[in-house]
């Protein structure tokens, strides 16, 4: 199906690339059909605001890399979307309500299996594979070495999918959030995925660290308060972009206007 916003075309080709970058999510072309129809929304509406190069529309602008349009959407949003700074008492209340997430020393003994993303790899059915065996161990926790050593494409399945004990901070980061981001333990209810590919974990034991004082980590539940209003704040630009746009080709929710909940 072609890809068009406000018709303009998105070449098969262009899609076919975007797609490589989000193997891990449920539809990768979906998932590259949207990147790519908000990337050129914001292009357009960059050229009604005349921030391309010479203040040319979209139609007649040209990028030679990823980078030059990337300038170009950060001054976009840079322009149009607020994104205010959270307070000292937010940062507090979060962190109060939050321990979990501030506590250094932490450190847990687990297990996984990888089912990795190789080039070609159809990874909608791989991810229903992962899914189905994350079923069966959950029901059956007992098996999770030995189905290890069977399917893992870790080398740690040679040792039943083994990673010994790991604190915070020392797997990527989607791994780390799995795992410290519940204080569960056996085989986690959902299946990781990182750049590497769909993971089933199972926490053996957890050894609790201690509470980080607030100032040292205030900064830091700041810089992700401000991330999560961003996060908002683009969310409904773009859903106003898309709404007042004719989008074909990709699954984009519009909203006539700003106030968008």
């Amino acid at each position: 199906m072609q890809l068009a916003v406000n018709g303009a075309t998105i070449p098969a080709d262009a899609i076919a690339r975007e797609t490589t970058l989000h193997a891990d999510a449920p539809d990768p072309e979906a998932a590259a059909r949207r990147t790519l129809a908000i990337r050129e929304l914001m292009l357009q509406r960059a050229g009604e605001l005349g921030l391309l190069e010479g203040g040319l529309p979209r139609e007649r602008v040209s990028f030679a890399a990823r980078d030059e349009e990337d300038d170009v959407i950060a001054q976009l949003l840079e322009t149009e979307v607020a994104t205010p700074e959270p307070s000292t008492g937010e940062c507090r209340r979060y962190y109060d309500t939050h321990p979990e997430r501030f506590t250094s020393g932490d450190l847990v003994e687990a297990r996984h299996i990888l089912f990795a993303i190789l080039p070609g790899t159809p990874v909608i059915a791989l991810r229903e594979h992962a899914e189905r065996v994350l079923s069966e161990l959950r029901a059956a926790p007992g098996t999770f070495a030995a189905r290890a050593q069977e399917l893992s494409n870790c080398p740690s399945g040679q040792q039943g999918g083994s990673l010994g004990q790991f604190g915070r901070g020392e797997m990527v980061p989607e791994f780390d959030q799995a795992v410290f981001g519940t204080p569960a333990t056996g085989v986690l209810p959902a299946l990781a995925a990182t750049r590497y590919g769909f993971h089933v974990i199972a926490v053996e034991r957890r050894i609790a660290g201690n509470l980080v004082p607030f100032d040292a980590v205030a900064a830091q539940v700041a810089e992700y308060l401000a991330s999560l209003v961003e996060a908002r704040a683009l969310k409904q630009y773009v859903e106003v972009l898309a709404g007042r746009a004719t989008i074909a080709g990709a699954d984009l929710p519009g909203a006539a206007s700003p106030l968008v909940q």
